[in-house]
């Protein structure tokens, strides 16, 4: 924290929270938080990517503070994200991307066994099941909304059903496993 003198640690401090000793719970929170981020990312220096985050609010805290809405914690990660494209454009190394996992003997004979279980499914439980664990965040929740008036089923509803179609294939998925050749 060697850029962030003691007012702007005190500033920071009290946009995290009122209380002196709740805020500094919540930094400590948020800096242990943003290591792990970094060591996930396989950084080599985690605790100074989370310095070098922390640095870089304080010094953004004064535009910010007046018009920012939500926990300050979002902020932080949303910062970590620069701070890790900067480190890895600096080193010369792209940023980590996920690799998608190889698939072996064992994934397939699950995914033949779940296909065999959707194929037994009537159509609609089909049709609402797979398209119920469509979309990621904000959109899963609109395509949801959306899925849930197209059956004419209340969400929660929705929510229920998709839950005991879910629960029927994963048992049957079980059985499958179980009578299928290792």
């Amino acid at each position: 924290m060697d850029d962030i003198n003691q007012e702007g640690f005190d500033q920071l401090l009290s946009w995290l929270n009122p209380d002196r000793e709740r805020a500094a719970e919540r930094y400590e929170w948020i800096r242990k938080r943003l290591s792990k981020i970094f060591v996930s990312r396989g950084s080599p220096v985690p605790d100074d990517l989370a310095d070098a985050t922390i640095t870089s609010v304080a010094k953004k805290l004064p535009e910010i503070r007046q018009t920012y809405q939500g926990d300050p914690a979002h902020y932080f990660y949303r910062v970590s994200n620069f701070i890790w494209l900067e480190q890895a454009r600096k080193e010369r190394q792209p940023a980590v991307v996920p690799v998608h996992p190889q698939y072996d003997e064992e994934d397939e004979r699950d995914f033949r066994c779940l296909e065999r279980c959707l194929d037994q499914l009537p159509a609609s439980d089909r049709h609402l099941v797979v398209a119920y664990y469509q979309e990621e965040k904000h959109a899963k929740i609109e395509h949801r909304k959306k899925l849930a008036e197209q059956v004419g089923l209340a969400l929660n509803a929705l929510r229920i059903r998709a839950c005991r179609i879910r629960a029927n294939l994963f048992q049957c998925v079980q059985l499958c496993r179980d009578e299928a050749p290792a």
